[in-house]
C-alpha cells in the first residue's frame, strides 16, 4: 500500500485537463498503479483540504519505442480523476 505521499505522483496539466477542471471541477492526476480509489479520495482529502466526491480511475499501457536499434517501453501508468464538491478547488497546482 502507497504512502500519502506516494499515492499522488503528479498532477497532469494539459489541455483538456484544464478545461476539465474549469467547467466542471474535475482534476487529473497521475497515481500510483497500486493505489485503489478509496486511497486516492483520502490522499486528495488530506494533502488539499477539499471534499472529493468521486473517484475515476484508468490504467494506462506503456508504449513500445524505439531508440536506434534498441526497442524499449515506456512504463505502464495509472490515471485518476478526481471531482471535488462544489465551492472547493484546488489552487496550488493548477491555477498558476
Amino acid at each position: 500500500m502507497p504512502t500519502l505521499h506516494r499515492t499522488i505522483v503528479r498532477p497532469i496539466l494539459t489541455e483538456a485537463s484544464s478545461l476539465a477542471y474549469q467547467d466542471r471541477g474535475e482534476y487529473y492526476f497521475e497515481v500510483h498503479p497500486d493505489a485503489n480509489k478509496t486511497e486516492i479520495r483520502q490522499a486528495v482529502e488530506q494533502l488539499f483540504a477539499v471534499k472529493v466526491t468521486g473517484v475515476w480511475t484508468s490504467n494506462h499501457r506503456g508504449k513500445d519505442k524505439r531508440m536506434g536499434r534498441t526497442a524499449g517501453r515506456k512504463p505502464h501508468w495509472k490515471r485518476a480523476i478526481v471531482k471535488l464538491a462544489d465551492g472547493d478547488r484546488i489552487d496550488q497546482i493548477f491555477e498558476g
